[in-house]
């Protein structure tokens, strides 16, 4: 019986390619159809490997042509990322000819801008030829890390300062910082400010109604009219002689006092408009300055306000192991403190060392006392987890054995012993004794102090790439002239009831600081975490840094950086490191 003889179809599908043999199932003979030509690419990891600010890393990308492929190929290139900003990248050549069997290369440069944060980044590399034809393996993408100019951030906390009464500094002055010697009283009469030691026997009310009596806020404008200080109540020491002084709250202190200050601005950057972000005292204040709030719990309106009271000398033993009497003020959104009842000085919300944490980086709390008000860690719940052992509280969380470094008599300044061994964390939160604090009452060791750390720094290795803030944490119920930029009492904005305080001084000291400069920008405590949020590309926690600029205006990453000079100072750091005073806590203002 005839039969016709089947042609017989076997297709053979290949990736990016095709071969198609046509067989006859009788005769035995083929037809081989060859693949279609095409072409792949592919990326070198970058040289070097992470891309410093300012600088600038290749790497070689290769065309390589398959089964006879010709045709001119086009490359792109694209970054991406959290990192603001991020680098570019650029090809050269942008378009390879490929015409014949050899590959083709073209450099892929990245660059990073000056003020670049510390980031990672996907570098997408994409090609396409005359006819749209994409290569064979597809895009290619490959990991980029940016290393910002600064990778070590250290945030100094002084106590109870203005700029009109700690920074009378004619260099300053001259060069345009927004400091006076004069104010008006209540009865709108004017005081000129007189000078006075750094250490004196009396202290100013810092409350939050002196807050309310100092700014004497017009309610149709919602700006301080700034002339109630000499509503502040005064408290003299005890043996106190001459107590107080005539108008106690419009000195100055005296220039043979503070010119290690002095010296620190008049080099470096000197903020003449940051502001306390709270309009109260040292206990809120700290946790502002680790997290942007002092609310109670988490999703609350409320703020905690003031000091805490209850207990004889609360100030030296509170937090979440303070005593179970201990209590302390919260404030609600329209201003009143009498609206809920005080409540135990333990909270729980999230902080700045959650987040560094959460991204792998390090930090360390320096402080004299880990009871003090002024030690914001013990506070936090979380932080802090505390134990009862031997019949008293005390902390026992991993991140405050690990990351809170307190004082000991044998081992007195802690922050100098970490930055001579190489051991200073990226981020440093650190807190004087309460005799080196510039605390009204206390000693006058608080600009040898900071000098002492400055120059540690300034003299080691750390310099090239560190940022020092320095500033106070409130205004200590001095004069001064400059009204918080909003005072927010809407009852709905977060913030309001308690935000903004007073002007506090501020001194950025880094190679990269504008030097000689003044930043008449407005800045608040916010403006330091976002500083850090920034540098470390790490999310807003939404609180003051929501609201806050950078520092941004503080420093030029384009410029060469700045040799370092020691800032001469009466004390210097081998006082502190062998200081066999027992570490100092504050008093309760």
């Amino acid at each position: 019986m005839n039969r016709t003889t089947p042609i017989c179809l076997l297709l053979s599908t290949l990736t990016f390619a095709f071969v198609v043999l046509l067989t006859a199932c009788g005769g035995g003979s083929s037809i081989s159809v060859p693949p279609p030509a095409s072409y792949s690419i592919s990326v070198t990891m970058p040289n070097p490997s992470s891309l410093s600010a300012g600088g600038s890393s290749t790497s070689t990308v290769t065309v390589t042509p398959a089964h006879s492929y010709t045709g001119t190929v086009t490359l792109s290139c694209a970054v991406s990322g959290a990192g603001n900003p991020s680098p570019t990248c650029s090809l050269k050549p942008n378009a390879v000819a490929i015409t014949g069997s050899a590959p083709a290369a073209s450099t892929l440069t990245f660059s990073a801008p000056d003020n670049a944060p510390n980031a990672s980044f996907t570098v997408t590399l994409s090609a396409s030829d005359s006819n749209q034809q994409p290569p064979s393996d597809g895009s290619q993408s490959l990991a980029l890390a940016t290393l910002a100019k600064i990778q070590h951030i250290i945030i100094v906390f002084q106590e109870n300062r203005t700029p009109d009464n700690l920074f009378q500094d004619p260099v300053l002055i001259a060069n345009g910082a927004d400091i006076v010697s004069s104010g008006k009283n209540s009865q709108g009469k004017t005081i000129h400010l007189a000078s006075e030691p750094l250490s004196i026997d009396y202290d100013l009310s810092h409350k939050h109604d002196a807050f309310t009596d100092m700014c004497d806020l017009d309610t149709s404008s919602g700006i301080c009219k700034m002339d109630g200080a000499d509503l502040v109540s005064i408290t003299c020491g005890k043996n106190a002689t001459n107590c107080p002084p005539p108008n106690p709250q419009f000195q100055y202190v005296q220039a043979s006092d503070v010119q290690p200050y002095f010296d620190m601005a008049d080099q470096y950057t000197f903020g003449d408009h940051m502001f306390q972000t709270n309009e109260g005292p040292s206990f809120p204040a700290h946790q502002f300055i680790i997290s942007g709030t002092s609310e109670p719990a988490a999703g609350s309106d409320l703020f905690v306000s003031e000091n805490p009271f209850g207990v004889t000398n609360s100030g030296n033993n509170t937090g979440c192991t303070a005593p179970s009497a201990e209590l302390v003020a919260i404030i609600d959104p329209s201003g009143s403190e009498a609206s809920n009842d005080p409540i135990f000085p333990c909270f729980d919300h999230a902080t700045l060392t959650d987040e560094l944490d959460s991204a792998g980086l390090t930090w360390r709390y320096y402080t004299a006392v880990a009871g003090s008000i002024w030690t914001s860690p013990n506070a936090i719940q979380h932080i802090c987890e505390p134990v009862s052992q031997n019949g008293s509280l005390v902390c026992t969380g991993a991140d405050w054995v690990n990351n809170v470094s307190v004082a000991t008599q044998e081992n007195p300044a802690p922050i100098l012993t970490d930055i001579a061994s190489g051991q200073l964390q990226q981020i440093s939160w650190v807190i004087p004794s309460g005799a080196n604090s510039d605390h009204p009452g206390d000693l006058a060791g608080g600009p040898s102090w900071v000098a002492s750390i400055v120059n540690a720094i300034g003299n080691s290795s750390y310099w090239s790439n560190t940022a020092i803030i320095v500033t106070w944490d409130d205004w200590g119920g001095w004069f001064d002239h400059v009204p918080p930029p909003k005072v927010i009492t809407d009852g709905s904005s977060w913030g309001s009831g308690y935000v903004y305080g007073f002007r506090v001084p501020l001194v950025v000291i880094s190679p990269y600081a504008k030097p000689a400069h003044i930043s008449s920008v407005t800045h608040d405590f916010g403006s330091v975490l976002n500083l850090i949020e920034h540098t470390f590309t790490l999310p807003s926690l939404g609180f003051a840094d929501a609201y806050a600029d950078d520092l941004s205006d503080c420093f030029n990453f384009g410029q060469t950086p700045i040799t370092f000079k020691t800032i001469n100072a009466p004390l210097k750091a081998d006082f502190f490191l062998h200081d066999s005073r027992p570490p100092t806590p504050p008093d309760n203002d």
